[in-house]
């Protein structure tokens, strides 16, 4: 089979797809992944072919801003999101996504929940495509303000937006919001935190609370949301509750906390799944894959939402009692009262624990993997 995985160039977007493409590659099918240049070393340490294509992530930001008549791209605003994501995505990366993909000749097209090119590319191709979920079902106020927005590209170009044939789904139902039915196509993937490509596969060990003097928190804000101006007061705030391990992503380095911490180290960009180990409570912005990553541990969570679709995973983390929500403008005192009452409190710890049977419930993605590929034999 030749399968193309398709994403918005972002890497919170892109990683959660990688589980699926690794399979399909270890079936030693042909796979190719369409998303912009910046990617290009990541996937080539995937062994994943990159078919690069469009703008980065700032450059659509800034253009989806625009067009909107938006000041900050990164609020979580439909008219702003619909133009990132579908119309300036679509016109600047329409063309040159369809010839490469045209070379490649997929018989299959996965695409990312909010990428509105991979089924633009299924559709001009004729080939069917897959929609593969981040996290929990994008509210329709969104979605329905996408659609139009990308129904406008199609019709330009004489084209029907197509429906996916397959909804692939890493999101378990304790994080669905009530009265939520499975989509057309619902195909269950278990969830896994992000790792490096030499680690193996192997089901997550629901994490239990360390007996030690001081719990152990991880504060995580993704690979861009976590910048020293936003994470440096939180952690002068837990730091005299727990011992810290700071992820910083790809926003900052150690060198810019040098006046030094106590019970506090501080570790560059690595994959999600060497950081949860040991850890009793994670501190996150709640973006779909660290969270989705974080419950397949085991482990509870504080979620503090900054933009973008985290608003939603803090929603569902606190209404299933997985963790708690911080929202703004709440400051980080808030963050310590609510780590305090998260680690203090054993439901929580019990119902992520829950989480992970769940999710190790759930189909690997090498089944999946053969699922799809059974289904266009």
């Amino acid at each position: 089979m030749r399968i193309i995985f398709s994403s918005t160039p972002a890497h919170g977007h892109l990683m959660p797809l990688l589980p699926l493409a690794r399979a399909f590659r270890d079936r030693g099918d042909d796979v190719a992944v369409l998303a912009s240049a910046a990617f290009g070393p990541m996937l080539d340490a995937e062994r994943l072919p990159l078919l690069a294509i469009g703008p980065e992530m700032p450059d659509l930001l800034a253009e989806g801003a625009r067009r909107a008549g938006a000041d900050d791209p990164t609020a979580p605003s439909p008219a702003v999101a619909a133009e990132v994501f579908a119309g300036a995505r679509i016109d600047l990366s329409a063309d040159a996504a369809i010839a490469a993909a045209r070379e490649f000749r997929p018989d299959v097209i996965v695409a990312e929940a909010t990428d509105y090119v991979g089924p633009f590319v299924a559709a001009a191709l004729e080939v069917p495509y897959a929609k593969h979920a981040l996290g929990p079902l994008i509210p329709a106020e969104f979605t329905d303000v996408f659609d139009a927005v990308a129904e406008r590209a199609y019709k330009d170009r004489g084209m029907a937006m197509p429906t996916p044939a397959w909804y692939v789904d890493p999101c378990p139902e304790v994080l669905q919001g009530s009265g939520w039915q499975p989509p057309q196509g619902h195909l269950p993937l278990r969830a896994e935190a992000h790792r490096g490509p030499a680690a193996t596969d192997g089901p997550a060990t629901p994490a239990t609370l360390a007996v030690r003097t001081r719990p152990k928190v991880l504060l995580s804000f993704g690979t861009h949301f976590g910048t020293p101006a936003l994470l440096r007061p939180i952690i002068e705030a837990l730091a005299p509750l727990a011992d810290l391990v700071v992820g910083l992503g790809l926003t900052a380095t150690a060198a810019d906390y040098s006046d030094g911490f106590d019970h506090v180290e501080f570790v560059g960009f690595i994959p999600l799944a060497e950081l949860l180990d040991g850890v009793d409570l994670v501190v996150t912005h709640g973006g779909a894959g660290t969270t989705l990553g974080t419950l397949s541990h085991g482990l509870p969570m504080v979620v503090v939402p900054q933009g973008a679709d985290q608003f939603i995973q803090a929603g569902a983390v606190s209404g299933a009692r997985l963790g708690a929500a911080v929202l703004p403008p709440a400051g980080p005192e808030a963050v310590a009262q609510a780590v305090t009452d998260v680690l203090g409190n054993a439901e929580y710890r019990e119902n992520a624990r829950r989480a992970a049977e769940q999710i190790t419930a759930m189909p690997s993605a090498r089944e999946v993997a053969d699922r799809l590929a059974a289904a266009l034999a």
